[in-house]
C-alpha cells in the first residue's frame, strides 16, 4: 500500500510542481524549491542534532503552535526548533509570530528519497504535528530514523473519518508510527480510535487555541471606528453575500451600522473588494488606512473590508457582535475562540461540524446557531438588546477561560521525550 500510495504522489507531484512553483511570488520560488526537495539546511552549515520540529500546515496551526514553541524554548532552550508549513500565508505568519531563532521551512515532499536527504543534516530529537497533517512517508521514515512523533492539538472532522475507514487498514499502519495522539476534544478521540488508532496512544488535552497568546490591546486604527460594529471573520465564498444581505437590512433601524469583513484567504481580497462594488456598498479597504490614527477623523463607509494577514484576532475587540465564518455554507466552521477571549456575543451557521464543542457555546448561551434567513434577525434580536449581547460574551469569555490549560498538558507530554 505504501508503494501505491508513493507512485499516486509522485505523479501527482510531477503535475502541480510547475503550476506551484509558477504561482509564488519570485522572492519565495528559490526557497520552496530548495526546501520541498529537501534542502532546509544551506550547504556548508553544520548539521543539526539538538533539534524540535513541529509541523503546522497553515495560519491557524502556525497560531495553534506559537505557545507551544515559546514554552519549549524557555524550559529547553538547547533546542533548535523549526517550524515547517506547507502555504505561504502560513510561512508569512510564522515568521511575523515565533519566537527569534524558530527556522521557518517549507515541509519537504511527502517522498523517502527527499525526506532522508532532510533527515541526513538534520536528526530531530522529536517530531510534532499540529492537528491532523499526516503524510505517510513522513512518518515512515520519521520511525526509521527514530524520531519519536507526536500530534498535538488534534482534531479529526466526521467527513475524513467515513473516507479514512475505507483505507482503515492503511491508516492503522500510518497510525502505528505515531507514539503519542494529543486530541483537542472526546469526539476528536473517539473518532481517531474508529479508524485504527490504538486507544493507549489516544489521550484528549484541550485545544492549543484556547491558549494563544492573544493580542493585548486593540488596534489603534479601530477606534475610528464609530457607531455599532459588526466583525464577521474568515468568510468564505458565498458567505459574503448572506452578511451583506443581512447588514443591509439592519441599516434602516440602525444607520450607524458598521461591518468589518475578513476573507479567511489573503486571494480572495480582490474578489470581495469586486463584490462590494456590484453591491454598491460604501467600503474601505483596511490596507488604505495604515497610519489611522484616533484624532486621523471617523471611518465612514458602512463596510471595512480587512484585507490584512494577522489583524483579526485584534480587531474582533472592538465588535458589539462577532459572527463566524465558514459556517453558512457547509464548510465546517472556523476559529469562535478569538471573540470569545474579548468576551463577544458569537453568532455561527449551521456548519460548525469541525468545533463539536461548541455545543457546549451553544447550551450556555454563549453562541447562537442560525441559519442564513435568519442571520438579519439574530443580529437586530442583539442590537436592540446590548444587555443579551453582554451577558452571551460574558459567558463567552467564561468558557474560554475554563476550557484552558491544553498547551500545559502538551508541554508536560513533550518533557517525556526530550528529557529522555
Amino acid at each position: 500500500m505504501f508503494f501505491l500510495y508513493s507512485f499516486i504522489y509522485v505523479i501527482a507531484t510531477f503535475f502541480v510542481f510547475l503550476p506551484q512553483y509558477l504561482k509564488r511570488p519570485n522572492e519565495l520560488r528559490g526557497k520552496w524549491f530548495r526546501e520541498k526537495l529537501g534542502d532546509i539546511v544551506p550547504d556548508g552549515a553544520a548539521s543539526f542534532s539538538d533539534v524540535i520540529w513541529i509541523h503546522a500546515v497553515s495560519v491557524g496551526e502556525v497560531n495553534a503552535s506559537i505557545e507551544v514553541i515559546r514554552r519549549i524554548n524557555k524550559e529547553y532552550p538547547r533546542f533548535s526548533i523549526f517550524l515547517s508549513t506547507i502555504t505561504d500565508t502560513g510561512q508569512k505568519v510564522a515568521r511575523e509570530k515565533a519566537p527569534a531563532g524558530t527556522k521557518i521551512i517549507y515541509l519537504p515532499f511527502d517522498m523517502a528519497i527527499i525526506l532522508k536527504r532532510t533527515l541526513s543534516k538534520i536528526t530531530p530529537k522529536l517530531f510534532i504535528i499540529m492537528e491532523t497533517e499526516l503524510w505517510p512517508n513522513l512518518l515512515r521514515v520519521m520511525a526509521e530514523k527514530g524520531v519519536p512523533v507526536l500530534v498535538l492539538n488534534g482534531r479529526i472532522s466526521e467527513k475524513s473519518v467515513k473516507g479514512y475507514r475505507k483505507i482503515s487498514f492503511f491508516m492503522k499502519r500510518v497510525f502505528s508510527y505515531v507514539r503519542f495522539f494529543g486530541m483537542q476534544s472526546e469526539t476528536d478521540a473517539d473518532r481517531l480510535k474508529k479508524i485504527g488508532a490504538e486507544s493507549c496512544k489516544v489521550a484528549v488535552l484541550g485545544n492549543f487555541k484556547f491558549d494563544m497568546n492573544m493580542p493585548a490591546q486593540i488596534p489603534v486604527w479601530t477606534s475610528a471606528i464609530k457607531g455599532p460594529v459588526i466583525v464577521a471573520g474568515s468568510t468564505h465564498p458565498g458567505e459574503e453575500e448572506i452578511l451583506l444581505s443581512a447588514y443591509r437590512e439592519n441599516l434602516g433601524k440602525f444607520p450607524d451600522l458598521k461591518l468589518v469583513l475578513a476573507p479567511r484567504h489573503p486571494e480572495r481580497f480582490k474578489e470581495v473588494e469586486n463584490l462590494l462594488s456590484v453591491y454598491n456598498i460604501p467600503f474601505v479597504k483596511r490596507s488604505s488606512l495604515p497610519s489611522m490614527r484616533p484624532d486621523a477623523g471617523d471611518v465612514e463607509k458602512g463596510v471595512i473590508l480587512l484585507d490584512t494577514i494577522g489583524e483579526l484576532s485584534a480587531v474582533y475587540g472592538i465588535a458589539d457582535i462577532a459572527i463566524v465564518g465558514k459556517s453558512f455554507t457547509g464548510f465546517g466552521g472556523q476559529n469562535p475562540f478569538e471573540p470569545a477571549y474579548w468576551g463577544k456575543p458569537v453568532i455561527c451557521g449551521p456548519h460548525m461540524e469541525n468545533f463539536p464543542f461548541i455545543r457546549e457555546f451553544y447550551a450556555e448561551g454563549a453562541a447562537f446557531e442560525v441559519e442564513s434567513n435568519t442571520l438579519a434577525k439574530k443580529i437586530r434580536e442583539l442590537l436592540i438588546s446590548p444587555e443579551k449581547a453582554k451577558a452571551a460574551g460574558e459567558k463567552a469569555k467564561a468558557l474560554y477561560t475554563k476550557n484552558s490549560g491544553a498547551v500545559e498538558k502538551a508541554v508536560r507530554i513533550v518533557q517525556q521525550y526530550v528529557s529522555a
